[in-house]
């Protein structure tokens, strides 16, 4: 019995395990947004839309539906009176009627449902767009906030390493006991570091998993990337092409001109005569069975659809200026996050270069120099603080790029730098 308990416990505790090592793996980039797209109630609720568009089309190309009427004359119910001859009985009539549009009206009203979803569906990249832009700025605010993490507790960790090594000096007497306590005293900045990354960490991640609509707990929550930048870009014409080929709400623009061109053709077809075509089948006895036929024209004397007219002829004019608006924000929008991306990566170069190996150099040389009588206290905290500061700036500067790249891609609409 106890071996067989043995056996369970093992058994759950490897599930467990298991269970906790899937959980834990962090998510990429691809994941993320894969989830995103999946889950993500706005984006289920746009694509709804495009269905509900989609549908429409289905009731713009509908036929008139034919009319039927039956009606009976010449009925006498009522006793006495001169006589109504051989016309006096119940007579049936029959009559199918059907309206005949001209001029291609349902095509055009098909043609006009259907721009309308090509609207739909880009307006529903556009809303993609955004919401995979908030979705990137909070990837990356999270690969930020670890970075933070990590450098907070390797400072923390080579900041404890000094503290022991000037404990044993002090015990030689190699220092004086207020020199001992300013630098015990000091641990508290990089302590404070680690609790704020911490802090950090666990905000970015709540902020994620709410875009992501997941109730995973956040410990049980995780992303990975690369949290690095690159020195090469593509030149400006290019970037500005693919946005003019990419851009959804440009693409939308450009279909809410060809609609509107459409809508105007259907107002003028509307503005046309549709003659009603009739047949109707009777009997008058003692007459044998007879039918007829009849057409029926509207006059459209006053009312040629002419306001209609007018406004659709309007709209076109409308929707070009708005086209024009929108190709102008394009520009605007990819030169604003073309320059910041170039101004960050010049930022950024000299640090990777020469800043970074410059103050862990400094530090190090410092410490030693320190350790060995041949540099102040103050020296060796500002040493400390400047390599502090540098590494800080640094992982502050590739999230600013980041997210100056996803500004850009934004703008272009598409991914033009990963």
């Amino acid at each position: 019995m106890q071996r067989t308990l043995r056996r369970l416990s093992c058994g759950l505790l490897v599930t467990v395990l298991i269970s906790s090592a899937f959980a834990q793996r962090a998510l990429t980039w691809q994941e993320v947004r894969a989830k995103f797209e999946a889950a993500n109630p706005t984006l289920r609720a746009g694509q709804i839309g495009i269905d509900e568009s989609r549908a429409q089309e289905i009731t713009a190309y509908l036929r008139p539906n034919p009319s039927l009427t039956v009606t009976t004359d010449q009925i006498d119910p009522f006793p006495g009176g001169p006589p109504h001859g051989p016309f006096a009985f119940f007579l049936p009539i029959t009559t199918v009627s059907y309206l005949h549009e001209r001029r291609h009206k349902r095509e055009l009203r098909l043609e006009s449902a259907q721009d309308a979803t090509k609207i739909a569906t880009s307006g529903q990249a556009d809303l993609e767009r955004s919401l995979i832009f908030n979705l990137r700025m909070a990837f990356v605010q999270t690969l930020q906030e670890k970075a933070l993490l990590s450098l907070a507790k390797e400072n923390l960790a080579y900041y404890d390493h000094v503290l022991d090594i000037n404990r044993e000096r002090y015990k030689a007497g190699g220092i004086a006991q207020v020199d001992l306590k300013r630098l015990e005293v000091q641990r508290v900045q990089y302590l404070s570091d680690l609790q704020n990354a911490e802090v950090g960490l666990r905000t970015a991640k709540i902020q994620l998993l709410m875009l992501l609509d997941d109730r995973t707990p956040v410990d049980q929550f995780d992303v990975t990337g690369p949290f690095d930048f690159s020195k090469e870009i593509l030149p400006l014409d290019q970037v500005r092409q693919a946005a003019l080929d990419t851009r959804p709400d440009l693409r939308a623009a450009l279909q809410s001109v060809e609609k509107a061109k459409t809508d105007y053709h259907l107002a003028v077809a509307n503005g046309s005569t549709d003659p009603t075509f009739a047949f109707d089948v009777g009997r008058n006895p003692p007459i044998d069975a007879y039918f007829g036929f009849s057409v029926s024209i509207p006059l459209r004397i006053f009312d040629r659809n002419q306001g209609e007219k007018r406004r659709t002829q309007l709209d076109i004019g409308r929707n070009d200026q708005l086209l024009e608006a929108t190709k102008a924000g394009v520009f605007s929008d990819v030169d604003s996050a073309y320059a910041t991306v170039n101004s960050t990566i010049i930022l950024l170069k000299p640090y990777k270069d020469q800043y970074l190996d410059e103050a862990s150099s400094v530090r190090d040389t410092i410490a030693f120099s320190y350790q060995h009588g041949a540099a102040s206290l103050l020296d060796f905290l500002n040493a400390q603080a400047d390599y502090r500061s540098v590494q800080v700036n640094y992982v502050n500067l590739v999230a600013s790029y980041l997210n100056a790249a996803a500004q850009l891609n934004l703008a272009v609409g598409r991914e033009v730098i990963p």
